[in-house]
């Protein structure tokens, strides 16, 4: 079975979408214009994929881990943009109190989930950095501050972004970047070893129109939340199993002695629990959430830390039982190695895994609490963490 299809008895028809995006992927990785090309698969991606909880998770997530395959820098590129449209959607649908989309908007923007912006997400936090919302007489919003790690702000044409309502509560709007008022920093200061074309930035708001999506506090309450932390993790698992498959075919080239197969052998058991991980929050997140089990942050913070350990140990495995000739000799490799490495880092290891552990206690002592709710108060500074680290969103 392809190990990228994250549901046993997958359909030929499901099958056979995850087997064109990763071929759309790798198109991409190989246009002239890798990140361009990215951010109109995007688009097409996003008009193509299921939503979160939409009766058909797993293959949202067996797509986005198919894309990771296939080339994470492009799935980096693609996926704050495909986060982006499902926060839209799911606002427009989900009784969120947005504005309806035909309604002219305040930046220009047509907030439709199926407008054709190139999206991003800009949610990250430092400290001494902070974006305010203020309301004008005429009842518009603009924002005012600076938001750090604003990952391809050069090429987004829109985004949404997290700032403060005037009485402390955290609201999420839709910025058109184009226009006067939004300067996008200089992006000299990062130099990553990996995922290098991803330019990152800081960038500064003065008094920028704005448009609410969600209203006060929808933007860490509503479902999706917890799901587009998982729909990241799916990515991170899909190069973990492309460095996994190098590691084979390394393997194949030569007869095995017991270290390889005890390689073989760890490699394949740490994919199968991620994946295993990622499909039962797969199956949580089409669960309704009445129905008595897990908070929704809960699946999402063992899904992300069960592929976060995976692709940690996957690049070890794979560095002990090739040594160093990939990663001297293989430039595809070695950059997989590297982009995944500076990737996964957007989780924050043990913090999340603690935040993990204080969720299931506070479950136990008081299961009425956190059953079937977003379950964002839990891990919240872990949930904040999926927007903060690795280049933003």
């Amino acid at each position: 079975m392809n190990p990228l299809l994250l549901i046993p008895g997958t359909s030929p028809q499901d099958r056979g979408a995850v087997v064109d995006a990763f071929a759309q992927a790798r198109a991409a990785a190989a246009a002239p214009d890798p990140i361009g090309a990215a951010l109109a698969a995007a688009d097409a991606w996003a008009g193509d994929l299921p939503l979160p909880g939409s009766s058909a998770t797993a293959l949202r997530w067996s797509a986005l881990a198919a894309i990771g395959a296939a080339d994470l820098t492009v799935a980096r590129a693609a996926e704050p943009h495909l986060d982006a449209r499902a926060i839209l959607a799911e606002a427009l649908t989900g009784g969120a109190g947005s504005p309806n989309p035909a309604s002219p908007s305040p930046t220009g923007i047509d907030v439709d989930a199926g407008t054709a912006a190139r999206w991003a997400v800009y949610a990250a936090e430092a400290p001494g950095l902070r974006v305010e919302a203020a309301q004008g007489a005429d009842g518009a919003w603009s924002l005012t501050g600076t938001k750090p790690w604003c990952s391809l702000a050069d090429r987004a044409s829109a985004a949404l972004i997290t700032a403060a309502y005037p009485d402390g509560r955290r609201g999420l709007f839709a910025v058109d970047l184009g226009q006067p008022g939004v300067t996008v920093g200089d992006a000299s200061a990062w130099q990553p070893h990996g995922l290098a074309a991803i330019t990152t930035a800081e960038v500064r708001l003065d008094s920028a129109p704005a448009l609410p999506v969600g209203g006060p506090g929808w933007y860490l309450e509503r479902p999706g939340f917890a799901w587009g932390g998982v729909g990241v993790a799916a990515i991170w698992y899909g190069g973990a199993v492309a460095i996994a498959e190098r590691a084979f075919r390394h393997f194949s080239g030569r007869e095995p002695d017991q270290v390889a197969a005890l390689h073989a052998g760890r490699l394949d058991l740490v994919l199968r629990a991620a994946r295993a991980a990622l499909g039962e929050a797969a199956a949580a997140a089409d669960t309704p959430a009445d129905d008595g089990s897990e908070a929704r942050g809960t699946w999402a913070l063992r899904a992300r830390s069960a592929v976060a350990q995976a692709a940690d140990e996957v690049i070890a495995l794979a560095d002990h039982a090739m040594g160093p000739a990939p990663l001297a000799l293989d430039r595809e490799h070695l950059t997989r190695v590297s982009d995944l490495r500076l990737y996964v880092r957007q989780h924050h290891a043990e913090r999340d895994v603690a935040a993990l552990g204080r969720a299931l206690i506070a479950a136990r002592r008081d299961p009425a609490a956190t059953t079937g709710s977003t379950g964002a108060d839990a891990p919240r500074a872990a949930a904040d963490g999926q927007r903060a680290e690795a280049g933003g969103r």
